[in-house]
This record gives structure tokens, sequence and C-alpha cells, in this order.
């Protein structure tokens, strides 16, 4: 809407992606604080409270009383923001509003379930949401695989040239990607803003990373390859405006949970920006908080199976430091820099080629 106003009054202004992502993040950190708070009562005086696993610390039990489903809020506030400032033109920038709307209601249509039954475990049935987000993620991936202008070459991180080709197989290895990403966000949400913070310094970075290669002069210097899709960094910008807004009710003591419909959706949307920009091995980096939560699942379960022996007190990671008696606080701010510091490292990955 503002590109089109920016032709129409010749605001040149309005024209740059820079200021355009720049209003989308305060769009959409306004529509977050402003409808947070309501949305907050509501849940309150409905009981859509977020129901806690009976195996989680018992120190959870105490937040068996605090609202879910805060995703809803900022995921339509980051859509609402996104549909204000984007270029409409630009199929990559509608496919990244796509995949937020996608993922947010299968995360919504699971967090209603639990609530509904009054369940932590009640929600979809796993094969149900796997297969969600499959169908989800091939529409997203054959979305992309079909636009003209994006190759489906394998970049890897310090090397200047593609590794190969995928072709075809482009899709299958998208659609993992996608919902690798989406499942690992959602083990990470477990502690009040946990997950938030990570996202945000990953989405940070995709918004760098994404502005480079849609910029012709910058990707040219920088031996990145040049796609079109430096308007999806408005997208980008706009979702890290709405979980700043969502992260003033989100710290620890949280007033409000994400739920699957917040976690889920931002997993798909990392991972969508991760594929768009060429960066699915750097992702593994920007995302280091997702993979080690992942990781140490995969460790304990599969342990558990082999050798009936357990690696970690409970998986995911974050329980493990809850059962040896760390404060919340200390393990949250403790992950909110490991994510920051791998960021940084991978942003300066991208001068080293």
């Amino acid at each position: 809407m503002l590109y089109w106003l920016s032709e129409i009054l010749h605001v040149n202004l309005l024209g740059y992606i820079t200021i355009r992502a720049g209003i989308a993040f305060f769009l959409a950190l306004f529509f977050t604080l402003f409808l947070m708070p309501r949305f907050i009562r509501w849940a309150q005086k409905t009981s859509s409270v977020q129901p806690i696993n009976e195996w989680a610390p018992e120190r959870h039990q105490s937040k068996a009383k605090t609202p879910t489903m805060g995703g809803i809020v900022f995921i339509s506030a980051t859509i609402l923001a996104s549909l204000i400032t984007i270029k409409f033109s630009n199929l990559y920038a509608v496919g990244a509003v796509a995949t937020l709307i996608l993922f947010a209601l299968i995360g919504f249509k699971d967090d209603f379930a639990k609530i509904k039954k009054n369940q932590n475990l009640a929600g979809l049935k796993a094969r149900t949401k796997l297969l969600l987000q499959i169908i989800s993620a091939l529409m997203v991936a054959a979305f992309l695989y079909l636009l003209s202008d994006f190759n489906t070459n394998l970049y890897v991180p310090f090397v200047k040239n593609p590794v190969f080709d995928m072709g075809i197989y482009a899709i299958v290895f998208w659609i993992i990607v996608i919902i690798s990403t989406s499942n690992a966000v959602n083990l990470t949400d477990g502690l009040d803003g946990l997950a938030t913070v990570p996202s945000i310094t990953a989405l940070t970075s995709f918004s760098i990373i994404i502005y480079i290669t849609g910029n012709v002069t910058i990707s040219t210097y920088l031996l990145m390859p040049h796609i079109n899709i430096g308007e999806v960094a408005i997208v980008s910008s706009a979702l890290i405006g709405a979980l700043t807004g969502f992260l003033w009710y989100n710290c620890h003591p949280a007033e409000i949970f994400m739920g699957d419909s917040g976690s889920l959706t931002i997993g798909a949307f990392l991972g969508y920006l991760a594929i768009i920009s060429k960066s699915e091995i750097l992702l593994l980096l920007i995302g280091s908080i997702f993979v080690i939560e992942t990781l140490s699942v995969i460790l304990q379960v599969g342990s558990y199976k082999l050798r009936k022996k357990r690696v970690f007190l409970m998986a995911p990671i974050h329980h493990h430091f809850e059962m040896k008696n760390w404060a919340e606080n200390k393990i949250i701010v403790r992950f909110w820099i490991i994510a920051t510091l791998s960021n940084v490292i991978a942003l300066i990955t991208l001068k080293i080629r």
C-alpha cells in the first residue's frame, strides 16, 4: 500500500525498502502493544490458558493459569503491517506472508485443541500435525520452485560458488528445512521469553542477509547470489517489531505464552528466509539455540531407546538446567547470549568467502 502511494504521490522516500522496513517494524510493534493486553484480558475471562505438561518440572505448575495463543496476536500484527508496507508485485514477499498464514493456522488449531480439552498433550495428533506441516511446506516449496528467477543451487558458508544444483530435489530439501525449523522453535518455547529473543536475533540476521541478497551492488561485492528478495526484509522487520512488543508481556514472569500458533509459525518463517537467501546451511548457526534444543531431544530419546539411559536429567535441554536448580532467568539470559553471539559470528562469515 505504501509503495503504491509512493508512486501515486511521487514520494520517493516510501519507495526505499529500508524506510518501509522501519515503518513495518513500528506498525507491528504498535499493533502488538495495543492488542496484546486486550487479548490477555479476553483469554483470562474465557480460560484460554496454557495446560501444563504433567512431565514438566514442578515449578511450571504455577504457570497453569497463564494465557496462551499470544502468537495469534503478533502474527496478525506482522501480517497487517506487512500488507501495508510491502510491494505486492514481489512474489517473494507475498510468499512470506502466505507462509505466516499457513503455519499460524496449524498452530492455532493445535492450541485450540489443547485449551478445549485442558491438556497439554491433547492438541493435534503428531501424525496429523506433521501431515499439515508437510502439505503447507510443500505448497511453499513448490511456489518457490516455480518462480522463474529462483535457482535451486545449494550454497555453503566460506565457499564462493554453489556446491551443486539440487534441481527438483530442492523441493524435498526445502520441505525438510521448513518443517525442521518450525518444530525446533516449538521445542525451544518452554520458558518465559526463551524462544522470543533468539527468534529476534535470527530474524535480524536474515533481514540483513536478505537485504544484501536483494541488492545487486552489495551482493556482488560480497560474492553472494543476487535474487530479487529485498522486499521480504520488510516482512521480517515487521515480525521483529511484533516480537519486540510480545516480549514486553512474555518476559519473566510471563503474562502470556506464544503457543504453537507463534512458535510453529516463527520456525517455518525462518526456514523460508533461509531458503530464499540461500542460507540453509548457515541457518544451523543463526538458529543455534533451536539446533541445540532439538539435538538434546534427539540424543535423549535415542540414548534411552538404545541404552535405556538418559543423557540429560530432562529434555529439551532447558529443562535439564531447571532440574539442576538453575534460576529460570539465568537459563533464559544465557541462552539469549549464546543466540546473539552465534548470530554475530554468522554475519561475520558473509565476508569470508
